[in-house]
């Protein structure tokens, strides 16, 4: 409410700013003040700082004026004392003075006042005001903003904290200034001047902590902004008046007799809920699973091209529990389970077996699609290709394959050796088993099938495929032609080869035997035919999924097609 009415100044009040110190570099500070020149020996630093020492304060760098003079102007003064104008050619220390004050030596100083420029750079002049500008202008902002939101505390005592970095910023230009005097002395940094650094810099710590406090309402105060330029004054204030109602309910006079009703209200509510617990969790269960059961059992009759759905799914309570009541759809016609009268559309007259199966076969599968426990299921499947056509029998192939997936193992009996090949053409080799009731007297008995052995009659109609294609190719489907060849050539060394080319067997292998055993007295194939077979193999393997990924979009060339034709068919006949 605040905030909306003061909108304007909300708007264009600011939000909160990093505020920072600037820190010591300590490490470069040492680095700085421990080196020296160390191409310089011993005795000759000693013998000049004993000489620098006798001629008293500033003595270093009154030499040191005196050897740039030499340097800078030998023509004039040639080897003479710039001083006493004496010949200095014979001195030793002139030497000395040379390789003290040289090129290592002025980098040295270079590098000081470097050093000394940067301290200075970073904490005087303008800096220590800014600091103190930020501090203030931040408790503004935060004057201003705690009318509207709850605002961290700044306690920063700045001029406590100007203390510190005054004389932080003394030690290190102390230490920097005595550095300058004796370039070529190494130090140290004072054990008070690091104090003073190391309190300088908790106050930074301290800063920084407040900085990141105030920086981290923003969000808030961004929030402050919008809520007020939309705000509704009169909405807030009935909200507010709203609240203030709601607090005077839990005053204590008010409080007991609200809470006097509402324990009447629970005690009457309690036999009613205890009443309607059955029945919701009934009503529950039923509006979960029968819809879900609707969808899916006409999932599966729309997979199986049934010419009818279900509908109507309603639920029923008898004396002996809840069953489920449901209508046959035909043509958007409703056909009852039971007709009112006789001779009326009902499910038995209406709906024929291989209708009915289908309806059977599709509760089948819903039932087990809904079934959470599905992958620890053992599923058998008994004779379910009864009154099916040819479409819904391609159909329930293709729902089994999906099941084995899905579940621990499915067994299926069937009296129909096509349903039962194809199902057996698209299992995993590595998993699938098959068997078959044999006549044992004085009864019957289980032994291993030969599954492919009974579907031998697919090897015909895969030579008929393409025996039609040599002879006439218009109109006929060229993948299927060129996907036909290789069960063709197995086929053929099936039962040519029995036994070097078992069921199950498969045809790489079988080259590879044959040429190994070219020559020998257990050769199955001559060189020629074993290189015959080898490139008919190589280009029936381009129109199959396991050898050829892309088999289905492999180019067919239709000369080079009927030229492998031809060859396999050739080959199948020797």
């Amino acid at each position: 409410m605040a905030a909306a009415r003061a909108a304007a100044a909300v708007a264009q009040q600011a939000d909160f700013i990093t505020i920072s110190l600037p820190r010591f570099d300590v490490p470069a500070l040492n680095r700085v003040l421990a080196r020296a020149l160390p191409d310089l020996e011993e005795n000759t630093t000693a013998l000049l700082q004993a000489h620098f020492a006798a001629i008293g304060d500033g003595g270093e760098g009154w030499v040191e004026d005196g050897v740039m003079r030499l340097h800078a102007e030998p023509a004039r003064l040639g080897n003479d004392c710039p001083f006493c104008a004496q010949d200095l050619g014979g001195s030793r220390l002139i030497q000395h003075y040379q390789a003290y004050f040289g090129a290592g030596y002025q980098q040295l100083k270079d590098d000081i006042s470097l050093a000394e420029d940067a301290v200075t750079d970073a904490h005087s002049g303008d800096v220590k005001s800014a600091f103190e500008r930020s501090v203030r202008i931040a408790g503004e902002r935060r004057e201003f903003w705690s009318r509207f939101a709850n605002m961290p505390e700044i306690g920063l005592d700045t001029a406590a904290i100007m203390r510190l970095w005054n004389a932080a910023y003394a030690a290190v230009r102390a230490a920097l200034r005595a550095k300058s005097e004796r370039p070529l002395e190494p130090q140290v940094f004072p054990v008070a001047g690091e104090a003073a650094v190391l309190a300088y810099h908790e106050a930074c710590d301290t800063v920084s902590a407040v900085s990141d406090r105030l920086v981290g309402t923003n969000e808030m105060i961004r929030l402050t902004k919008e809520r007020a330029a939309a705000a509704n004054v009169p909405a807030l204030q009935a909200d507010l008046a709203a609240l203030q109602r709601l607090e005077a309910r839990f005053e204590a006079v008010m409080d007991q007799v609200c809470t006097a009703i509402a324990a009447e209200k629970a005690a009457k509510a309690t036999t009613e809920k205890q009443r309607n617990t059955a029945r919701d969790a009934l009503t529950t269960y039923r509006s979960r699973v029968f819809p879900a059961y609707q969808t899916a059992i006409n999932t599966y009759l729309q997979r199986f091209n049934a010419g009818f759905r279900i509908g109507n799914v309603a639920s029923v309570n008898t004396r002996s529990g809840s069953t489920a009541n449901y209508a046959v759809v035909i043509d958007q016609v409703v056909v009852p389970l039971v007709p009112a009268n006789d001779g009326e559309p009902g499910f038995r007259n209406t709906l024929s077996a291989g209708d009915r199966n289908t309806l059977a076969l599709a509760f089948f599968f819903a039932a087990l699609e809904q079934d959470l426990a599905i992958a620890q299921k053992i599923v058998v499947i008994d004779d379910p290709m009864t009154s099916l056509d040819e479409h819904r029998s391609l159909a329930t192939v293709q729902e089994l394959r999906r099941l084995v997936a899905t579940v621990q193992q499915v067994i299926i009996l069937s009296h129909s050796k096509p349903f039962l090949c194809s199902v057996w053409e698209g299992a995993d080799r590595t998993a699938r088993a098959a068997m078959k009731v044999a006549r044992s007297n004085p009864g019957s008995t289980f032994v291993a099938w030969d599954v492919n052995q009974d579907c031998i009659s697919e090897h015909d109609k895969r030579h008929e495929l393409v025996s039609r294609y040599v002879q006439n190719s218009v109109g006929m489907d060229e993948r299927s032609v060129a996907a036909a060849l290789r069960p063709i050539l197995e086929a053929f060394i099936r039962v040519a080869y029995p036994a070097s080319f078992p069921p199950g067997a498969l045809l790489g292998p079988f080259v590879e035997l044959c040429r190994r055993r070219i020559g020998t007295p257990t050769e199955i194939l001559n060189q020629r035919d074993v290189a015959e077979l080898r490139d008919l193999l190589d280009y029936a393997n381009l129109f199959h999924h396991e050898t050829n990924p892309a088999w289905e979009t492999q180019a067919i060339n239709d000369q080079q097609l009927l030229d492998f034709c031809n060859r396999t068919l050739a080959f199948t006949r020797r």
